[in-house]
């Protein structure tokens, strides 16, 4: 009797194929031997080679369609393309399987690299194939999970794959077009090498698997050919390097099951697309409330501004993006009530919470991907300003702030205010301080909003009389004449004088502040979304 096919089978099972074998009285010869061909390619993409596999564990590295099964949810994956370049010898599925499912019942497009395929190198079919998937992406608004872990173009397929209308470039013009429109989701196992290295950086989140995970433009053996450098993969390009250094990668996990774990949370807190709602969730409370003794009184005293972020959201629900990167500035997602908010907060037990250029760019984008998705923004202020002097001017600071202050006052999802501590310069404005239009903006007792410190301000000031005095009465003179010029400018900026001349439009104690931000939110959902009529900005980049 010929075999039959009860189901599809898993994306682990390698014991059978969709397609019957064998031979039946009256058979047509061809046909049998076509179904022969087929059931041959379909399990040579099922499970790896023995060499490949016995790589991919000493790796620690997990196939790629277990991965696959990691993510979608059980029976769910419908995949196209799987026998591209069948009558090549050694290229099942060419190297990349694609196709829908869905997450926690969400549909999602998967793209998912095959590092037992020659590397996971892409070839003309392989381009062709992530192309549709973008393609179907745009047509159906799904978001796309990449699973990325290839050493880039061969060579030989070059020509077919590289510079034509339908050739590798035609994956990032689709992955910009996608850019806000959809979540894109990134999981990078291995390599991404040479160009295929900016399909990360045009994903929303990118999450590295430390030891494996690598982007880079050269490789170091090219690097050393090209430039004299002798560098290691992992200072070139590493993991740890991008999620610390260059900001590049987001996320670090120490392996696969990791990575798309996070993967699906990060997903818990977007949209399908920008059309559509936010996933809720069951509310919590806080794991910790807040107390009027969380913030310390003393604005030079640093405290960690976790402590608050988790007082305010849910027990649990603070998703950190970028931890590892400009750590002065904390940015992530959090619930309140079960909704999904975006937090940028200042973390003065980092360099004081001081705003560098990294920080600034961290920020810009965390506020872009929360307006393009319709996520609210909560600022939490405890911010000295921008960091001065002669190396961050060089570095562009002022272009770099610009492109953060630019980024809150373009945001049109309902945005509040929250000035914790001190909120001092160009930090006032950049963490959404009341001239640019927030829904609200709420002050902690231990709040001040000035141009700068009154130690600064009076030495600016001051700076030539307290020569003067201290030259003439001495020192006890000079210390005297800056407590009451220190106190007149802090009576200048009273907190109390900002609410009442509405600086500031509401002022509590700290155990309320979450309840003021989940009645303000709900009443601001419904906010008009119009910024500006025009083509587009000229973002300061």
């Amino acid at each position: 009797m010929p075999d039959t096919v009860v189901g599809m089978p898993s994306p682990t099972d390698s014991s059978s194929a969709p397609f019957a074998t064998g031979t039946d009285a009256g058979a047509d010869a061809g046909v049998t031997e076509l179904r022969e061909r087929l059931a041959t390619a379909y399990l040579a993409s099922q499970t790896p080679p023995e060499k490949a596999a016995a790589k991919l564990a000493s790796q620690h590295k997990l196939y790629v369609r277990d991965r696959i099964a990691l993510l979608l949810d059980e029976g769910s994956f419908v995949e196209d393309g799987r026998f591209a370049n069948a009558r090549a010898a050694g290229l099942p599925a060419d190297g990349v399987v694609t196709g829908h499912g869905t997450v926690d019942g969400r549909p999602v497009i998967v793209i998912a690299n095959d590092p037992t395929v020659k590397a996971g190198s892409w070839g003309a079919r392989t381009v062709e194939k992530i192309v549709r998937a973008t393609e179907t992406a745009l047509r159906e608004e799904l978001p796309v999970f990449w699973f990325i872990d290839s050493a880039g173009a061969r060579i030989t397929d070059q020509v077919e794959m590289f510079p034509g209308r339908r050739g590798a470039g035609h994956i990032f013009h689709n992955q910009v077009a996608l850019s806000g429109k959809v979540p894109q989701i990134c999981c990078l196992f291995g390599p991404s090498a040479a160009g295929g290295a900016y399909i990360p950086s045009f994903c929303d989140i990118v999450i590295m698997v430390e030891g494996n995970a690598s982007m880079y433009l050269g490789s170091p053996r090219m690097a050393e050919m090209v430039v004299g450098e002798r560098v290691s993969l992992e200072e070139m390009g590493g993991a740890r390097m991008h999620c610390t250094v260059s900001g590049v990668g987001d996320l670090l996990a120490t392996d696969d099951t990791e990575a798309i774990e996070l993967a699906r949370l990060y997903f818990s807190y977007v949209p399908q697309s920008w059309r559509s709602g936010l996933p809720s969730y069951a509310p919590e409370l806080p794991s910790a409330p807040l107390t009027r003794h969380t913030v310390p009184e003393r604005e030079s005293q640093p405290f960690d501004i976790h402590e608050v972020i988790d007082g305010l959201v849910d027990d649990d629900s603070f998703f950190e993006i970028k931890p590892l990167f400009a750590a002065e500035l904390v940015v992530g997602f959090g619930r309140l009530e079960g909704e999904t908010v975006g937090v940028v907060a200042n973390n003065s037990a980092v360099k004081g919470g001081v705003l560098f250029s990294d920080s600034a760019d961290k920020a810009a984008r965390f506020i872009w991907m929360c307006d393009a998705y319709s996520i609210p923004l909560v600022y939490l202020a405890d911010v000295p300003g921008f960091m001065i002097g002669s190396e961050v001017e060089r570095g562009g600071i002022i272009r770099h702030g610009a492109k953060m202050v630019s980024a809150v006052a373009a945001a049109t999802v309902p945005q509040v205010c929250v000035i914790v501590r001190k909120a001092y310069g160009a930090g006032l404005y950049a963490m959404g301080g009341p001239g640019f239009m927030p829904d609200a903006t709420i002050a902690l007792p231990t709040a001040r909003i000035a141009v700068m410190g009154p130690e600064a301000a009076v030495n600016a000031v001051y700076a030539n009389k307290i020569a003067e005095v201290e030259a003439a009465s001495g020192v006890e003179a000079r210390d005297a004449y800056i407590a009451a010029r220190r106190a007149e400018y802090v009576a200048d900026v009273d907190l109390e004088r900002l609410a009442a001349d509405l600086v500031v439009d509401q002022v509590v104690e700290a155990d309320a502040l979450r309840d003021e931000l989940l009645r303000r939110l709900r009443y601001a959902a419904g906010r008009e979304r119009h910024f500006a009529t025009k083509r587009r900005d000229i973002p300061p980049v």
